[in-house]
């Protein structure tokens, strides 16, 4: 076979593979890429939004929720490497203001333990739509926010120490976090569709996020992505958006040798485990900005994000010189939706094959150990049993969305979950929109459940439900 009739073939499989995902997923509409062999593949179906429906292709922009958090590290390590910013050093050092609820924690948190998730921050503050909205009003509040562990004893995952991070950016450069961005990072590599704001967004052709209705079908999600009037503070974190060919542009320079935008040496060390993750369906272990994944024995680096009715996912394998990026407009399934595109893609293109953990039959004794109410700052998670098998159910908090003026996302209900052979504190979600998620229940010294890891961030027991 010809290598152009190979590359049709190659177009024709992908193609029809996203199609047929997408219309079983019920996704409005999907873009996918792939990079391999030095070549980009794109595959794209359905439409922008259901109400005002436009092709989507791969210029298409998707809000990339938690994926801008590569983009933040990778702005940071340039600092680094101009010796402007120092990882090791505490964060106090860029932002003298810092305060937290512990004085001690405030004074001892260092850069690196933002960017990897180290700084025992909890998951955010919220949003309540009032003050200054802006990096330097979050850093404000953030005495607010509760810490649930010491700086560096472990990882759990933090959108408010990403912000935080924002604002070193801000503070080291003297320019508002998104003009820093573009001239560190984003015009040097190129990326001319990759913007932060409603005001980018709109001039560019874009999708529109969907959630799920109570009569089952698909609705416009309010607002598009994170972005809120006013609110910058949530930028760093989870702010931009972004198209499939820019994203593969953004592999192929993660790739590379830093292309004048920082040395290569600093660039790969991003990729080395700073820390090991423990039966996470994010990795292995994380990096600078990157998650560690160990597939079939071959390494990835990678990085998810889930919004407001959107999805997105990035995996990069430096070793064969790969990569894979899928983005979805409708919620839950387009988690599911792209999972199920890299896990294609991972053993069409590699012959790597990722096998699927089994959860041992249901013990109503290791149940009746984890029922119960936990929560972070948002949101709530709640385990129940009825005897025959154990669920999981994870939502806002009420409290949230009655104080809120803006429509949120709908919450995952009850779902299957089981423990995972060797490890009785480790379990899978094996059904709904969170399916294949991987977690792990604590314990405190006497052996008594205190929390449950769930895509890494740590829910704290607050109730234990009679049974």
């Amino acid at each position: 076979m010809s290598q152009e009739k190979s590359q049709e073939k190659s177009q024709d499989e992908l193609s029809g593979f996203v199609e047929a995902q997408a219309e079983g997923f019920g996704i409005p509409g999907v873009a996918v890429g792939v990079l391999c062999d030095g070549r980009e593949i794109y595959a794209s179906h359905g439409v922008t939004s259901l109400g005002n429906p436009l092709p989507v292709d791969e210029k298409t922009l998707f809000h990339l929720a938690s994926v801008s958090k590569t983009f933040t590290a990778t702005a940071l390590m340039r600092l680094v490497a101009e010796g402007k910013v120092d990882l090791d050093a505490p964060v106090r050092r860029y932002v003298p203001e810092l305060r937290l609820a512990d004085e001690r924690a405030a004074a001892q948190i260092t850069v690196l333990n933002l960017l990897n998730h180290t700084a025992g921050l909890d998951w955010n503050l919220i949003d309540d739509g009032k003050g200054d909205r802006s990096l330097a009003g979050l850093v404000a509040k953030l005495p607010e926010l509760p810490l649930i562990a010491p700086p560096g004893a472990r990882a759990s995952y933090s959108q408010a120490g990403y912000n935080l991070a924002g604002r070193i950016v801000e503070t080291v450069t003297g320019l508002p976090f998104e003009q820093a961005m573009a001239s560190l990072v984003l015009e040097p590599v190129g990326l001319s569709d990759t913007v932060y704001g409603l005001a980018e967004v709109m001039v560019r052709k874009f999708a529109v996020g969907h959630n799920r209705g109570e009569d089952g079908e698909p609705q416009a999600a309010r607002p598009w992505g994170a972005f809120k009037e006013g609110a910058r503070g949530d930028n760093p974190g989870g702010g931009l958006a972004s198209s499939v060919s820019d994203l593969l542009r953004w592999a192929r320079f993660q790739l590379g040798d830093g292309e004048g935008v920082l040395p290569a040496p600093a660039l790969h060390r991003m990729r080395e485990q700073t820390v090991e993750l423990r039966a996470s369906s994010l990795g292995n272990g994380l990096g600078i900005g990157w998650f560690l994944h160990d597939v079939d024995g071959v390494r990835g680096i990678g990085h998810g994000g889930s919004g407001n009715g959107q999805f997105a996912e990035l995996l990069i394998v430096p070793e064969r010189n790969f990569a894979v990026v899928s983005l979805a407009n409708a919620g839950p399934d387009g988690y599911s939706f792209n999972q199920s595109v890299v896990k294609w893609a991972l053993g069409h293109y590699l012959g790597v094959v990722e096998q699927e953990a089994e959860p041992v039959p249901y013990d109503e004794g290791q149940a009746r150990q984890v029922v119960g109410h936990y929560e972070i700052d948002a949101m709530s998670l709640d385990l129940a049993t009825d005897g025959t098998r154990l669920t999981l159910a994870v939502d806002i908090k009420p409290e949230i969305r009655e104080a809120s003026d803006e429509e949120m996302p709908p919450g995952y209900p009850a779902a299957a979950i089981g423990f995972l052979p060797g490890d009785k504190d480790e379990y899978i979600i094996t059904e709904g929109g969170l399916k294949g998620q991987r977690g792990y229940f604590s314990r405190d010294d006497k052996g008594a459940v205190v929390g449950v890891d769930l895509a890494g961030r740590l829910f704290n027991r607050v109730v234990e439900a009679a049974v």
